[in-house]
């Protein structure tokens, strides 16, 4: 039975609600929080904020999901889901976004999927005014 469970894999980590830290969290794999953190988190992972979550601090991860409550930015490298009475006081930057209805969100944001530079747009030509759209005589 113990070597079916190693084979997998990507670890899961859970931090019950009944968990408050106040420092920085570095993992692999996925994490599910339900408790408070005062720090940042950085992950190549996957990142579930459950809805009795605080969060004040950045989190840099793969993907993140919030339920609970976050004061910091979030720079996920794939996709962002807000869930439904989620609230988010921080900028968020990802290459997919998911926002439900009823989030309380304020910040900036930049959603990017094809990692493309902002360019100016283009410049449509101007069409020469003749003399003749300004006459008005006979």
């Amino acid at each position: 039975m113990d070597k079916d469970m190693n084979t997998t894999a990507s670890s899961k980590n859970v931090l019950n609600s009944d968990v408050e830290i106040k420092g920085n969290i570095k993992f692999s794999g996925e994490l599910s929080l339900d408790g408070k953190l005062e720090g940042e988190i950085h992950t190549d992972g996957a990142l579930h904020l459950g809805d009795s979550a605080v969060v004040n601090g950045n989190i840099n991860a793969q993907s993140v999901i919030v339920r609970g409550k976050v004061h910091g930015n979030i720079n996920a490298r794939e996709k962002i889901e807000i869930k439904s009475k989620a609230e988010l006081f921080g900028d968020i930057r990802a290459s997919k976004l998911v926002i439900e209805e009823g989030v309380t969100y304020v910040g900036k944001t930049e959603v990017n999927p094809n990692k493309v530079s902002p360019t100016p747009p283009p410049r449509s030509p101007e069409t020469p005014k003749t003399p003749e759209t300004a006459r008005t005589g006979r």
